[in-house]
């Protein structure tokens, strides 16, 4: 019996009407479809009149379902992998699945269709023949400034997700890291009702989102234009580094801020060390 074939299905990230007809064909014919959300999927479902048998496959359960996975498609299964918005392991459950399968010799390939980043990416306004894409920032402040300061020297765009709850925090803390002026896109709601795009400078995008609370509520894409490297004063770069050292040191240890700011800069570790206690003393 040949083996079955688990199919990587993107689905809509809000208007319905932008699943694609493959996309429809492969769920109407598998056998079993696996969702991050069995609810959220069978709302999708009914939406296109199908009924199926759906299995639970979670970021906490994903391990554990790959031997029930494999043994389906070793009947000759044909599984779709569904999450609840958007193109499955991006940012999404999924990777640990596909990375098993396909170390084991088992067929799978992708049904393409909506990705968030993507979306936002092509009506940002911004660069986009080269860019990074880093997900969801950390929940708190210290890992959330850290991980914005590997970016402060990126020349590619760079997009992040971010949710309800934290959107105002993240933005507070790109201030900090990036300064106020360096150019911000905010996508929120994609392709639903309420999609909102604002472009200007991170202050404005901060005050845009702390005027009006509507626009605290949904899905967001954060898109960060790149820095500009081109012929940088040596005076300019010394501040970059004193300004990246304020502000990790608000968080973290003087070792440890100064050892994040050598990888990021290539400037001598024990120097940014010294630099460090000064900026601290002072």
């Amino acid at each position: 019996m040949a083996k079955g074939i688990l199919f990587v299905v993107a689905t809509p990230i809000g208007n319905l009407k932008d699943i694609s007809a493959r996309a429809i064909e492969v769920l109407s014919q598998a056998d079993v479809i696996a969702a991050e959300d069995t609810r959220h999927t069978a709302q999708l479902l009914g939406h296109l009149g199908l009924r199926k048998n759906l299995i639970s496959v979670h970021e906490h359960n994903e391990g554990d379902q790959v031997a029930p996975l494999r043994r389906l498609l070793d009947d000759g299964k044909r599984v779709a992998l569904v999450s609840d918005a958007g193109t499955p392991l991006i940012s999404d459950p999924g990777y640990r699945l596909v990375s098993a399968l396909r170390a084991e010799g088992y067929e799978v390939t992708p049904v393409p269709g909506a990705c968030a980043l993507i979306a936002a990416l092509s009506a940002s306004g911004l660069p986009s023949d080269r860019f990074v894409f880093e997900g969801f920032l950390p929940a708190k402040t210290a890992g959330r400034r850290a991980t914005l300061s590997l970016f402060v020297q990126e020349s590619r765009t760079v997009i992040f997700y971010e949710s309800t709850h934290r959107i105002k925090d993240a933005l507070k803390d790109m201030q900090t890291v990036f300064g106020g002026a360096r150019e911000l896109v905010l996508a929120r709601e994609l392709t639903k009702t309420f999609e909102t795009f604002f472009k200007g400078s991170i202050d404005q995008v901060s005050a845009f989102v702390d005027e009006d609370d509507n626009q605290c509520k949904g899905e967001f894409v954060l898109l960060l234009a790149g820095a500009v490297t081109e012929s940088e004063p040596v005076d300019r770069v010394e501040l970059a580094v004193d300004d990246l050292l304020k502000a990790l040191l608000d968080q973290l240890p003087v070792k440890q801020a100064a050892t994040l700011v050598a990888r990021l800069s290539g400037v001598s570790k024990n120097d940014l060390y010294q630099r460090a206690l000064t900026l601290k003393g002072e």
